[in-house]
C-alpha cells in the first residue's frame, strides 16, 4: 500500500483483521442496536460507528490509541485511521 496520501499506519497493515461475528458487544451488553461495525486493526475487535448511537470504536480508539479500522460491513473495503483521519479503499 505505498501511497503518499496514505499515513504510516494504513500503510504498515499487511494483514487485515476481519470481524468474527458481525455484532457489536458493547451494544449487546447494554441492549442497544447498532448502525454500521468496524474491526479494529490493532486487536481485531468489533464495535460499531459514530452513527451508531454510542459510538463504540471510536470510544475504543480514545481509550486504547489503536488508530486503523476497517469497515465490516459486506462490500465494503475501506480503512480509516483516526489519528491521522485519513481514508483508504483496498481490494
Amino acid at each position: 500500500m505505498e501511497n503518499p496520501e496514505i499515513c504510516n499506519h494504513i500503510q504498515e497493515i499487511k494483514n487485515l483483521k476481519l470481524a468474527k461475528e458481525l455484532v457489536c458487544e458493547e451494544c449487546i451488553k447494554i441492549g442497544s442496536d447498532w448502525v454500521h461495525l468496524r474491526t479494529c486493526q490493532t486487536c481485531g475487535t468489533t464495535l460499531c460507528c459514530d452513527q451508531s448511537a454510542h459510538a463504540h470504536m471510536t470510544n475504543h480508539y480514545h481509550k486504547m490509541h489503536h488508530p486503523v479500522v476497517i469497515s465490516a460491513e459486506p462490500g465494503e473495503k475501506w480503512l480509516w485511521c483516526y489519528k491521522d483521519e485519513v481514508f483508504a479503499d483496498y481490494q
